[in-house]
């Protein structure tokens, strides 16, 4: 088992002196330190990986040191253990391709999680679900109804514990009061590489723009619409040639990948935001 801090402040001399004594002193073996200065907004960022093998308390021992040496420091932090595995909400509405890409990976081992159960506004993609066997919600949002949907869809996440919520391709807007609920906890896909081509149908918008390049953009959803922390972008490269259907399908690919970086790094406790800003140690 390994122990994870991640740590932003503002900067000043001796932080990872300081910090690194902290759990020497604690009897931890530093296995990994990750560190990024922002010297434009003086603040410093911290990942540190631990082996959980020198912990000689409870964890709750543990946090309450740290939260009283954090705050001789000023320090933002929180802990995660690895023996823990997220429990992720996947929502969706009728475009496949990034659920089932999800899905596999979490079949596969390569996402560090549990998915208990996957919401949709549509029925159309049980199916994927049922290949899976993870439980499938269908919540329509009806007209005039949406807070009606949105509490019914927080009332699933509640009884499921769930800690991320990840929107696969799911065509609607979330409220504030929603969003709310999960800080820093909703990540959505957008296919097109932000800040260019918000909102909807970006790749029309973007052949009729001409461009060169089209992309995906995965960033944690906020009150600002298309308008969170970015985590991951990726890029392809088009030509003249190309039909507003084929970005469609070329957008697919990178969206998956997007998607599944940015789920990765969030369950590997590799993020921190700042502002509107991220700091993504790989």
């Amino acid at each position: 088992m390994n122990i994870i801090f991640l740590i932003k402040c503002p900067d000043h001399t001796g932080l990872l002196a300081n910090i690194s004594s902290f759990f020497y002193n604690s009897g931890f073996n530093i296995l990994q330190c990750r560190q990024y200065t922002d010297t434009i907004n003086e603040k410093y960022f911290m990942r540190i990986q631990l082996d959980g093998d020198g912990l000689k308390s409870s964890r709750r021992e543990l946090e309450t040191e740290f939260d009283a040496f954090a705050a001789e420091y000023d320090l933002e932090w929180s802990v995660h253990y690895s023996d823990y595995r997220p429990r992720v909400a996947i929502m969706v509405s009728k475009t496949s391709h990034c659920l089932y890409d999800l899905l596999e990976r979490h079949t596969e081992g390569d996402i560090h999680c549990e998915i208990p159960l996957v919401i949709s506004n549509h029925p159309n993609l049980e199916y994927i679900a049922d290949q899976f066997k993870v439980p499938f919600y269908c919540l329509p949002v009806k007209k005039g109804e949406r807070k009606q949907q949105e509490a019914a869809v927080l009332k699933l996440l509640s009884q499921h514990h769930i800690d991320l919520v990840v929107m696969a391709r799911y065509m609607q807007i979330l409220s504030n009061d929603f969003i709310a609920h999960y800080p820093e906890q909703i990540i959505n896909i957008h296919h097109a590489f932000l800040p260019a081509f918000e909102g909807g149908d970006p790749y029309r918008r973007a052949y009729e723009r001409g461009v060169k390049i089209i992309g995906a953009t995965a960033h944690y959803a906020t009150t600002d619409l298309d308008g969170g922390p970015i985590i991951v972008q990726d890029v392809e490269h088009i030509s003249h040639e190309h039909t507003p259907a084929d970005l469609k399908q070329i957008g697919k690919d990178v969206e998956r990948l997007v998607l599944a970086r940015a789920v990765k790094y969030h369950l590997e406790n590799r993020i921190l935001v700042s502002d509107n800003h991220t700091v993504v140690f790989k």
